[in-house]
């Protein structure tokens, strides 16, 4: 199918939204490129950290220079780590919005980030190339114990409970890209919600990259204790730029006896960012975690949301969706251990392929020996939209306990003309029939979400499905 130069047009411009950018021209502090001890204990100088953070900083730097470069999953040999920028500050973090440089606050309102907050957020976090710049949060939630601040402003006010959990859940040399992001974080969120506290509205947290050759190593610790509950949600986006950028970001959570989170990545990377991920978490009795993870853009993404599901009664489930287009790897999926018995876990994996994009399903589901009656369930379902375009599944499955039951279900299929014809015969184009069925395809990940955040999703599909046809 031919477009006319307004569709074309159309199309261009589809990503204007995210695709813009600010000269760094006054930005407070911007690093030199490449990465020594120098450059780990000037970061954390800078940020006033308490030594035992400096020498876990300078582990994790021992860690990431010892470990060789991963060969098992998508291709990262491209990476240059002596090019990458692994430290800029544009601003200092304010309290208000009006305090927010102009710049960096036209950012956020062309994301629509303060009309969220103002809408239905019980707390948001914008964090800006290296530093989170804004952070505002429900005074009423303050008042009953919420905490929810910067990583940064996290460690310097409640440096003993950081230091408690900090790096329990992932260790500063438990991958290369860990290792990495222990050495030079910067950022993220500090969350912890007291004993059964139940917080009702989402707390969101927005990661946008600005400048060129940027490292961003985000780390988010978050704790919940004893019948508590929380959802916490991302987005991520940057401009296209040229030369490639890299996002290594470390995320970790403990849900003690009883609580209850939801962890919700919606990410929208630009196709020169490699996008490299270490999230995991930690179940205690009766705790429920679930990750609910979409993988939209980027060059390449690795990222395998993790459960550990430690005592009895715990419950994980991750639902992972990623949309492959031209020139990008979505290497994604999920990782359940079943540590204890009587415990639950579901892993839904739905991947999208088209115009050559390549989608691999990796996973691993893990039963202990005497952790007697598990019920687990792991399902993948791949589409593939052309010819053009890849597939591929490696899940791995351990049983090391003979009462366990576990189900393993793959699909791969791809539109069919007969689906096709129908929604033609009913009025609509070819492309907007598959971007219909697409939408489809994807509704059990669009309806776990929050409904200005499935608004989103459906239309970053669009945009994605937009030149499908043709």
């Amino acid at each position: 199918m031919i477009k006319s130069e307004k569709e074309r047009l159309a199309t261009e411009m589809s990503y204007d939204k995210y695709n813009f950018r600010y000269d760094t021209k006054d930005y407070k502090v911007i690093f030199n490129r490449g990465l020594n001890e120098d450059v780990v204990k000037e970061i954390s100088r800078i940020k006033q950290e308490p030594e035992w953070m400096t020498e876990f900083r300078l582990k994790g730097l021992k860690a990431f220079q010892e470990k060789p470069m991963p060969q098992w999953g998508a291709n990262l040999n491209e990476i240059n780590f002596d090019n990458i920028i692994y430290y800029m500050k544009p601003s200092d973090s304010k309290k208000t919005w009006e305090e927010v440089p102009m710049f960096i606050k036209e950012t956020f309102d062309r994301l629509g980030i303060p009309e969220a907050e103002r809408k239905f957020l019980a707390g948001v976090s914008s964090q800006f190339d290296s530093e989170v710049i804004y952070h505002s949060v429900k005074k009423e939630l303050e008042e009953k114990g919420v905490i929810f601040l910067s990583m940064d402003e996290g460690l310097k006010q409640y440096s003993e409970l950081v230091k408690k959990y900090f790096g329990t859940v992932i260790p500063f040399d438990d991958n290369k890209f860990a290792a990495l992001n222990t050495s030079v974080w910067s950022g993220g969120s500090f969350v912890y919600i007291p004993k059964n506290i139940k917080v009702d509205m989402p707390l969101q947290a927005y990661f946008r990259i600005n400048a060129a050759d940027i490292g961003q190593f985000e780390r988010t610790l978050i704790v919940l204790d004893e019948g508590s509950q929380c959802t916490y949600v991302e987005g991520c986006s940057a401009p296209r730029y040229s030369s490639e950028s890299l996002h290594s970001a470390v995320v970790e959570i403990i849900a003690l006896p009883g609580s209850k989170v939801q962890y919700v990545t919606l990410q929208n990377w630009a196709s020169n960012i490699y996008n490299l991920v270490t999230k995991r978490s930690h179940a205690y009795k009766d705790a429920s975690v679930y990750w609910i993870d979409c993988n939209l853009g980027s060059k390449v993404t690795m990222k395998y949301p993790s459960i550990y599901l430690l005592e009895e009664g715990a419950r994980g489930e991750v639902l992972s969706v990623a949309f492959a287009g031209k020139g990008q790897h979505q290497d994604a999926g999920a990782k359940i251990i079943h540590v204890a018995p009587n415990t639950t876990s579901t892993i839904t994996s739905k991947s999208i392929s088209k115009s050559n994009g390549r989608a691999t399903y990796r996973g691993l589901l893990k039963v202990y020996p005497d952790a007697k009656n598990i019920k687990s369930s792991v399902k993948c379902d791949a589409l593939l939209i052309d010819k053009e375009s890849r597939t591929d599944t490696y899940p791995t499955i351990e049983i090391d306990e003979p009462t366990a039951t576990v189900t393993h279900e793959a699909t791969v299929g791809k539109i069919g003309e007969d689906q096709i014809f129908y929604l033609t015969s009913r009025g609509l184009s070819e492309e907007e029939a598959t971007t219909l069925i697409v939408l489809g395809f994807v509704q059990p990940f669009t309806r776990l979400l929050p409904m200005e955040y499935a608004v989103e999703f459906n239309r970053l599909i669009e945009l994605e499905m937009e030149g499908s046809v043709g």
